[in-house]
């Protein structure tokens, strides 16, 4: 008997996996003769459900498409928010921010209309927008044209890649270098866009454990290779001029997929490799 489908399942997509799993909300959605036969029937609850959700997809149809499964969303994907930014749009934004800085300028004490701060709400409402440059770019128009087909299975490494961003919680900057690594399986990514990736991330408001993921991510949904390692160290002026002041302090976060997370010794070439020199 084909299992009747709850507006109530949820959809889980394992970050280490692709096997997709069902979770009934409530015993209904299971099959009658499950449930009949539930008192002698030693296989796992969790057992049952993955079994009775492997069902083909031609029995549901346009129904499927209607379902509530949530899918965890493909980097690729993702649409940038100023994607669509003709010039009167940006103009329009950059004014709506100068008017902005006016009024913080005024809120802090200051004079707007002094002569050193005449022009100050422009600049830096066009400085902000330059900052958050990544709104206006998406992973699949950077990578589209440089994926290449190539029987190379060693190491590929791109170390120390300058990034600057501003931190979400304080729109204050942090800046630092990236270090990124795959292992190929048949294809390879042009170099100078894996650059691209870092910056286009980095170029929004950005929590860095994020970026870190996101890297790694877009590079693994990109060209699918066996593994994919990122380490992120970087300065975080909210912290340096502000909160702890910590002058010192630097945060360093790292992503491993595949093989770098499975096997010890290929983590540590990448660790080896990679590693960030002091700055």
């Amino acid at each position: 008997m084909a299992l009747e489908q709850s507006d109530d399942d949820i959809f889980l997509d394992s970050p280490t996996s692709k096997q997709h799993r069902f979770f009934p909300s409530s015993p209904k959605a299971l099959p009658m003769k499950r449930n009949q036969d539930s008192s002698c029937d030693t296989v796992s609850p969790l057992t049952r459900q993955m079994k009775s959700s492997s069902f083909s997809t031609q029995e549901y149809g346009d129904h499927e498409r209607h379902t509530s499964l949530r899918r965890r969303p493909s980097v690729l994907d993702e649409k940038a928010l100023r994607e669509a930014d003709t010039k009167l749009v940006r103009d329009q934004r950059i004014q709506a921010i100068t008017r902005s800085y006016q009024v913080v300028l005024e809120s802090i004490g200051e004079d707007p209309t002094r002569q050193g701060l005449l022009k100050t709400p422009k600049r830096a409402a066009e400085a902000l927008v330059f900052f958050t440059k990544g709104y206006e770019q998406t992973i699949r128009d950077v990578v589209s044209d440089a994926i290449f087909d190539e029987d190379c299975e060693n190491m590929v490494v791109v170390k120390e890649i300058d990034i600057y961003s501003l931190c979400e919680h304080h729109m204050v900057p942090f800046f630092g270098k990236v270090s990124v690594g795959y292992l190929p399986n048949k294809r390879v990514l042009g170099l100078s866009k894996i650059a691209r990736i870092v910056e286009v991330f980095s170029r929004r408001l950005q929590v860095q454990e994020r970026l870190t993921r996101q890297i790694a991510e877009a590079i693994a949904e990109a060209i699918e290779p066996r593994g994919v390692a990122v380490i992120v160290e970087c300065l975080h002026m909210c912290m340096i001029m502000r909160g702890a002041q910590k002058v010192n302090s630097r945060t360093t976060t790292s992503a491993m997929l595949g093989v770098f997370r499975e096997d010890p010794k290929t983590r540590e070439e990448f660790l080896t490799l990679g590693r960030i020199n002091p700055f």
